[in-house]
C-alpha cells in the first residue's frame, strides 16, 4: 500500500490536480483535513473509510495509517494547498519511515498562487522582483536564526506571509523600513473559496483597512512592488528575434 499526501489546492474543488482527484476517488481510505479542505473535494469517492482528521492528534492519525497499511489499503491523505508548505507532513513522514510504510507526495496549487490569481498579477516582474519569499509570522512556532521578517525584508523581494494576519500591525512595522510606506500590500482571506475577500492597500494604510473587516485568520499577506507595477521591462521570452 501507499500513503498519498495529496494537495487539495487552496479551496476551489476544481483546483485539485487530475492525479490528486483520481487518487481521492480511488483510494479505499481517505483521511482529510476537514477544517481547510472543502467536502466537495471528496465528491465521487468510493472509499470504505473517510475520516476528518481536524480533531485528531498525530498519534491517532498514524494509528489510522498503520491500520490501513496492515490491511494493504492505499490512503489518500488530503491536505490543503500544497502539502509540502506548512502542511505538517514532515512529522507524519518521519513516523511512516519508522514503520516502513511507503508514501508519495502529490503536489497541489498553493494559496500564494491562488492569491496572485485573484489579484490578477504576476509575482515576478523584470527589474521589479525576480524573487518570491514564502514565509510565516513567528508566533507559536519560532523562526530559525536569519529568518526573521526584518532579515527577509532586506531583500525587498515579493513576499508571501502565512499565518500572520492577527499580527498585521507588527508585520507592517517590520516591513516598512525596507519596503517603504507606499509599498503595495494585499490581505487575501480564503482565496478561491466562495467567501473569498481581498483587501488591497499600502503598508501605510493596510492595517486600518483590515480593521474594518472581520478577517482574523485563514488569510495570506502578499507584499511587494509587483502588486501595482506598470513600469517594468518586458521579458525576453516573447521579444522579437529572441
Amino acid at each position: 500500500m501507499t500513503v498519498f499526501f495529496i494537495g487539495a489546492g487552496p479551496g476551489d474543488p476544481e483546483l485539485i490536480t487530475v492525479k490528486g482527484q483520481r487518487l481521492v476517488r480511488g483510494c479505499p481510505v481517505i483521511l482529510y483535513a476537514g477544517s481547510l479542505v472543502p467536502a466537495a473535494v471528496l465528491d465521487g469517492h468510493s472509499s470504505e473509510q473517510v475520516v476528518n482528521t481536524a480533531e485528531l492528534d498525530l498519534d491517532q492519525i498514524v494509528d489510522l495509517l498503520k491500520a490501513a497499511h496492515d490491511k494493504g489499503q492505499d490512503v489518500a491523505r488530503v491536505h490543503s494547498g500544497d502539502p509540502s508548505l506548512y502542511g505538517a507532513i514532515g512529522e507524519q513522514i518521519r513516523r511512516l519511515r519508522e514503520l516502513n510504510i511507503p508514501y508519495e507526495i502529490v503536489p497541489g496549487v498553493t494559496a500564494t498562487a491562488a492569491c496572485a490569481a485573484t489579484l490578477g498579477c504576476e509575482l515576478t516582474l523584470p527589474n521589479i522582483s525576480q524573487t518570491l519569499i514564502l514565509t510565516r509570522f513567528a508566533s507559536k512556532t519560532t523562526m530559525p536564526e536569519g529568518e526573521q521578517l526584518a532579515d527577509l525584508a532586506r531583500h525587498r523581494a515579493t513576499m508571501a506571509i502565512h499565518l500572520g494576519v492577527r499580527h498585521l500591525a507588527r508585520i507592517v512595522d517590520e516591513l516598512r523600513p525596507h519596503y517603504g510606506g507606499d509599498c503595495p500590500i494585499a490581505v487575501v482571506y480564503r482565496a478561491s473559496w466562495p467567501d473569498e475577500e481581498k483587501i488591497v492597500g499600502t503598508l501605510d494604510d493596510i492595517v486600518g483597512k483590515v480593521q474594518t473587516t472581520s478577517i482574523e485568520r485563514t488569510a495570506l499577506i502578499l507584499v511587494g512592488r509587483v502588486l501595482a507595477a506598470d513600469g517594468f521591462t518586458e521579458s525576453t521570452l516573447y521579444a522579437k528575434g529572441a
